[in-house]
C-alpha cells in the first residue's frame, strides 16, 4: 500500500476553516520513486484529475465523512474503504474513469477522474538495467507510453521497444533516433566465364556396283538409297548439319565403286559477365537493382486471350541492410544473373517461339563490418557429352570400322562467382562528385573534319580523356 503523504498549505487550512465551497487539494508524493500521489478533499463540489500507476495504490482523504462510493469503470480501477473519511484507489488498466464520493445526506462532495497510466517508474528502472547509458525518455500519453531520446543502434532502439511493449501492450510511441551512420552502401561483383568446346568427326561411305540396278551399301550421310545412289553417280550432298570441312574422294574396283566423304567440326566460344552494381540504402530500408532489360513473354489471360507479360532478366539485387552495434552490418540480400536461353525454345499453339531463361541465385544474410568483403557463391560447372554412331558389326572393325561410325563430344564449363563489400558512408558536397559525362566533351567542327576526333581535347577533362587505358586493370584481392 502506498504511504499516505500530505501537504499541509495555508491555501487548504484557509479552505478548512471557511464556510464557503472547499475544493480537492492533491498532495504529490516526495519520494522519487513512488510517481504517485495522495488526494485531500475539503467539503464541497469540485473536479480534480487524480493519476494511479497501473498495479500501484494512492490514498484519498476527505475531511468531511462520506456515506456512498462509486467508481464508473471497475475493471480500470479498484476502490476500498479504509475509514469514513479514506478511499483506497488500486490501477488496474489503463485507462480513464470517474470516482463519485457521496456525504450522508447524499449531496455531493467530489467528482475525481482517475487516471492509469503503465509504471514507468518500474520501467525506467529496467531501461538503465538493461540499456545502461542510452538516454532514453519515458513519458505517459494517456493510457499509453513515449519513447523519445538517441540510440546508439538499431539493436538498441528494439530492445526498448519490446521491453515497452511489456509494460504498456499495443500503445507504445516511438519517437527515439539512431544515432551515427546509418546509410549503407553496397558493391557487389559478378563475374561469369563460360567456355565450350565442341568436336565432331563424322564419315559417310557408299559402295555399290556400276549397274543401276545393283545392290548398294551406304552409311553416315549416305545411309538412305537416294543419297548412296546419287553419291556413286558424283553428286554429294553433305548433311543437313553445318560442317567446318568436308573431304570427299571416288574409287571404282572392277566394276565396283566407292564413295567416301569425311565431314568435321570444330567450335570453341567464350563468354565473360562482369558487372558491379553499387547501391545505397537507409538502415532496414530495402533497395533494388536491375541491370538488363526485360523480354516479353505471350501468355493466354483468363479469357483465353493473348497478352504480353515482360520477365526481367540480367544482374538483379535486392538487399536490405541492418546497422548494428561496433559498426556491424547485418546484410538480407538476393543476387541473381538471368540471360537468355536461345538452346531451349518452348513453342506456343500460335506457333511462336519463347527461349527459355538461364538464371543463377542466391539468397543469404551475412554480417560484416565497413568496407570488410565477402565471396558470397561460387559456382563451378563442368559438363561432358560425347557419343557415337555407327553401323552394327562394321564399326567395330580394326581400323576400317572408322568409315562405318561418327563421334562427337562436347566440353562445357562456367564459372561463377559474387562478392559483397559493404561501406557506412555519409553524403557530401555536389562538387566532389563527377559524372561519367564530364570526362568527355563534345567535338566542335574543325575537330571533328580535320583532325576527326571523336572527342573534344581541350577542357578540365582533357588529361582523362588523355589517358592510355590498356593493360591490365580490375580489382586484385589478398
Amino acid at each position: 500500500m502506498t504511504a499516505r503523504i500530505f501537504i499541509a498549505s495555508a491555501l487548504a487550512f484557509g479552505m478548512l476553516a471557511s464556510t464557503g465551497p472547499l475544493a480537492v487539494v492533491p498532495a504529490q508524493a516526495q519520494s522519487s520513486q513512488s510517481e504517485t500521489q495522495s488526494l485531500r478533499i475539503s467539503n464541497g463540489s469540485f473536479s480534480q484529475t487524480l493519476s494511479v500507476p497501473m498495479n500501484r495504490a494512492v490514498v484519498v482523504d476527505s475531511d468531511a465523512p462520506f456515506a456512498e462510493l462509486s467508481i464508473a469503470n471497475p475493471g480500470i480501477a479498484d476502490i476500498s474503504t479504509l475509514s469514513d473519511r479514506s478511499i483506497y484507489v488500486l490501477g488496474k488498466a489503463p485507462g480513464r474513469t470517474t470516482l463519485t464520493i457521496l456525504g450522508a445526506n447524499g449531496n455531493l462532495i467530489a467528482n475525481i477522474e482517475v487516471q492509469v497510466t503503465p509504471d514507468v517508474a518500474e520501467f525506467r528502472e529496467r531501461l538503465r538495467q538493461i540499456l545502461p547509458g542510452e538516454p532514453i525518455e519515458v513519458r505517459t500519453a494517456n493510457d499509453g507510453v513515449v519513447l523519445s531520446g538517441t540510440v546508439s543502434s538499431i539493436n538498441r532502439l528494439n530492445a526498448a521497444l519490446e521491453l515497452a511493449e511489456r509494460y504498456a501492450p499495443g500503445r507504445v510511441s516511438n519517437l527515439m533516433s539512431v544515432g551515427g551512420t546509418q546509410q549503407v552502401m553496397l558493391r557487389v561483383r559478378f563475374s561469369e566465364v563460360q567456355r565450350n568446346v565442341a568436336r565432331n568427326l563424322s564419315s559417310s561411305l557408299a559402295m555399290g556396283s556400276a549397274n543401276p540396278m545393283g545392290s548398294l551399301l551406304g552409311s553416315g550421310g549416305f545411309s538412305s538409297v537416294d543419297s548412296a545412289r546419287d553419291a556413286l553417280g558424283g553428286t554429294i550432298s553433305p548433311s543437313t548439319t553445318q560442317r567446318a570441312g568436308v573431304i570427299s574422294g571416288a574409287l571404282g574396283i572392277g566394276g565396283v565403286q566407292f564413295q567416301v566423304m569425311l565431314e568435321a567440326l570444330e567450335t570453341s566460344g567464350l563468354a565473360r559477365t562482369l558487372s558491379e552494381p553499387s547501391l545505397i540504402a537507409l538502415s532496414g530500408q530495402e533497395a533494388d537493382f536491375l541491370a538488363g532489360g526485360e523480354f516479353p513473354v505471350p501468355t493466354l489471360n483468363d479469357r483465353g486471350q493473348v497478352t504480353i507479360e515482360y520477365r526481367p532478366f540480367g544482374v538483379e539485387l535486392t538487399f536490405t541492410p541492418r546497422v548494428l552495434e561496433g559498426d556491424v552490418i547485418n546484410l538480407i540480400m538476393q543476387a541473381s544473373v538471368s540471360s537468355i536461353d536461345p538452346t531451349t525454345v518452348a513453342a506456343t499453339g500460335a506457333g511462336v517461339q519463347i527461349p527459355a531463361f538461364r538464371r543463377r541465385q542466391t539468397s543469404t544474410t551475412v554480417e560484416l563490418r565497413d568496407g570488410e568483403s565477402f565471396a558470397i557463391a561460387g559456382l563451378l560447372q563442368d559438363d561432358f557429352r560425347a557419343s557415337t554412331r555407327g553401323v552394327p558389326w562394321l564399326s567395330e572393325i580394326p581400323i576400317l570400322g572408322a568409315l562405318f561410325r561418327s563421334a562427337e563430344y562436347q566440353n562445357d564449363q562456367s564459372e561463377l562467382i559474387i562478392f559483397v563489400t559493404a561501406h557506412l558512408v555519409s553524403p557530401t558536397r555536389g562538387e566532389a562528385l563527377m559524372l561519367p559525362t564530364d570526362r568527355v566533351r563534345l567535338p566542335n567542327e574543325s575537330e571533328l573534319f580535320l583532325y576527326g576526333r571523336v572527342e573534344g581535347q581541350s577542357g578540365p577533362a582533357a588529361e582523362v580523356s588523355r589517358q592510355d587505358f590498356r593493360g591490365s586493370y580490375g580489382y586484385v584481392m589478398d
